[in-house]
């Protein structure tokens, strides 16, 4: 059976399927998306073959439709909270997008690269992973009074302009490793090895990072250094026992330093307490012998001014009241040979005591000597009946002799 036969696939369902309905139904389908209905197959169109063309055309439209549909929307993406999107377009920068659904002209026109601006990026210098697992070659430096440290320490950094760390950084761990090396020598460098190894080390890690920010700001890297850890700062190992020595030594000093300070503390208030007290006893002691002198002239002023009154009555009670000062504190017994009679005193106590004790005696007179009497055994125990009258009598006595 030929070919072109009409009855040619039709028995059994047998033989290839027509093309030609094949490319028709295709066509009236493309026709349809593209609005293009009115068209139907039996609208002239210049014979099969021109029904073939429009359907190969149509296809290829739709294809390249769809093409383009895809590759616009290959432009959309998301840029993540902490993340930045850099823009190139044909290579070169064209700008920094923020968080949030984005669009850009498809590749190859345009490309985009999402940096993560928020994340904590951590270099390690002097060591790696862990501190015993030193890096001589890093650690080791030089200080202003020619001693080796070994200096070990963790860099943290965070990004601040994505193009520029894009842009101007090939390895950026390495750059800033290399300033942190860089800027960590030149400050120990200027230090001396005591200020490095004590109480600097703060002030230390401070310096090292506003140095490095300097530099990495210089080469425009968009890095921002966020810490500089001090992980270890010591002697190297051939020297550490004698640098643990010297430690201990100045811990001792501190120590000692204190437990003085301490002492001084409690010792020199107490101090400047009994000055005080002192200086107060002073003046008021300097200040009772004052008023006493003041109260003796004052006292003195008005016997004077009596005296010259009475100076006869005055110089009795004068004497008197001396006499009576002096003879109440003492024990001894006073003879008067000027009376004609020896007088024996005794102090009144003592002899209302005696008195108390024994039944009083007669009064017996003392014998009458040119000489200084001796006394030897004096009768036993002679009692005056009125001293103070005995005494009276003496002084006018005497008042009267001298007035012859």
């Amino acid at each position: 059976m030929p070919p072109n036969d009409p009855q040619w696939g039709k028995k059994n369902n047998e033989g290839p399927p027509d093309l030609e309905e094949i490319f028709r139904k295709l066509q009236q389908k493309v026709a349809g998306l593209l609005g293009l209905q009115g068209r139907g197959p039996g609208t002239p169109s210049g014979g099969g073959g021109g029904h073939m063309s429009a359907a190969v055309g149509s296809g290829v439209v739709l294809v390249v439709v769809l093409v383009i549909v895809v590759w616009l929307a290959s432009g959309f993406y998301i840029v993540d909270e902490g993340r930045r999107g850099v823009v190139l377009r044909l290579g070169k920068y064209h700008e920094t997008t923020m968080p949030g659904p984005r669009w850009h002209v498809p590749y190859p026109i345009e490309s985009v690269e999402v940096v993560n601006v928020s994340a904590v990026r951590p270099v390690e210098v002097g060591y790696r992973g862990n501190p015993k697992n030193k890096q001589p070659q890093e650690a080791l430096m030089l200080t202003d009074d020619e001693n080796y440290v070994d200096v070990q320490f963790a860099v943290q950094y965070t990004l601040k302009s994505p193009e520029e760390w894009l842009f101007n950084n090939k390895n950026p761990d390495d750059n800033v490793l290399q300033a942190a090396e860089t800027a960590v020598r030149e400050v120990v460098g200027k230090s001396k090895m005591d200020f490095v190894l004590s109480q600097g080390r703060s002030e230390v890690a401070s310096r090292v990072k506003v140095l490095m920010q300097q530099i990495l700001d210089r080469y425009k890297t968009g890095i921002n250094i966020s810490t500089v850890n001090l992980q270890s700062v010591g002697a190297p190992e051939p020297v550490q026992a004698a640098f643990e020595d010297v430690v201990r030594a100045g811990q001792d000093r501190e120590r000692f330093k204190n437990e003085g300070q301490a002492y001084a503390n409690d010792v020199v208030p107490k101090a400047r307490g009994i000055a005080a007290r002192l200086i107060e006893e002073a003046s008021g002691y300097r200040q009772s012998v004052i008023s006493t002198a003041q109260g003796d002239a004052a006292r003195f002023r008005q016997i004077l001014a009596e005296y010259e009154k009475a100076p006869a009555v005055t110089r009795e009670r004068i004497y008197l009241d001396t006499m009576q000062q002096v003879l109440s504190a003492t024990s001894k017994v006073i003879v008067d040979q000027k009376g004609g009679q020896n007088l024996l005193y005794l102090p009144l106590d003592k002899i209302m005591q005696l008195a108390a004790q024994n039944p009083p005696p007669t009064t017996i007179e003392a014998p009458r000597v040119n000489t200084a009497p001796e006394v030897s055994s004096p009768p036993p125990l002679p009692v005056v009946q009125d001293p103070t009258a005995l005494r009276r009598d003496s002084i006018r006595s005497r008042d009267r002799e001298a007035g012859r």
